[in-house]
């Protein structure tokens, strides 16, 4: 989807991004460009989107309650989880900030990595007026901790594919943190890595791992970046990420 196409009820089908419903629980695809709430852009947002959907499915009548849990930036695709009631975001939102939610990120990054894994710290401020994060220097005025960790999937020279792992979940953390040591992400105008004018972000929350707030079920989602972005096939994911979930290559 590029940049200026607005997303809406017309040109999204729901049905196809739903990854898991019960009473309690909507767990969907996120796609690319989609702001998770409303912003200054007015564009249709993924939860009223979402609401919508919901009212019309279950013929609900007044407004429909949709907690929002986590948060993918606008131009980040991937697996996301909203609670349909007030009890389950409770109970949600404790536990992501237990830090019992596992996240983790395929990131098609600039360049090759002088080290296969790592971890990063950094401290990171925000500027709210033009909607940026910064890498500061610990101490400064509102600034925020970030930590992740990386490691490297597969290394083609110009461009790597890495998964990621956040331990914090700050606003822009792994495009500020990736491209403060020189490897941005493909596709990022924002932060340095906009070698394609246009190209959709290389951003994808493949991996969501949470307790369920009733069942008391590990629930695991894994969602792979659309097939048709001719950026993600120069990989081959499925035998990379089955290394990295189930620690063996397939048979």
């Amino acid at each position: 989807m590029p940049m200026n196409v607005l997303a809406s009820m017309e040109n999204i089908d729901i049905e196809n991004l739903i990854l898991f419903e019960d009473n309690h629980l909507l767990v969907v695809n996120k796609p690319n460009n989609i702001p998770v709430q409303e912003d200054i852009t007015k564009d249709d947002d993924f939860l009223n989107i979402l609401k919508n959907y919901l009212k019309q499915k279950h013929n609900k009548p007044g407004n429909v309650f949709l907690g929002l849990i986590q948060r993918l930036d606008r131009p980040t695709s991937g697996v996301m989880v909203f609670a349909k009631t007030s009890k389950a975001a409770a109970r949600l939102c404790q536990s992501l900030v237990e830090g019992e939610f596992e996240k983790k990120y395929l990131a098609i990054v600039l360049g090759s990595l002088k080290e296969p894994q790592g971890a990063l710290v950094h401290y990171l401020k925000k500027n709210s007026l033009t909607n940026t994060v910064s890498v500061v220097p610990q101490g400064t005025t509102d600034c925020k901790r970030a930590e992740l960790s990386y490691k490297v999937l597969a290394d083609l020279e110009k461009i790597s594919l890495l998964e990621v792992e956040l331990v914090t979940g700050r606003s822009h953390q792994i495009r500020v943190q990736l491209s403060h040591i020189g490897h941005p992400v493909f596709g990022d105008a924002r932060y340095k890595g906009d070698v394609v004018k246009g190209a959709d972000l290389a951003l994808h929350a493949y991996l969501l791992r949470f307790c369920h707030p009733v069942s008391k079920d590990t629930m695991t989602f894994i969602v792979y970046p659309k097939p048709d972005k001719d950026l993600w096939k120069r990989f081959d994911l499925e035998q990379l990420l089955h290394q990295q979930i189930y620690g063996s290559s397939l048979e």
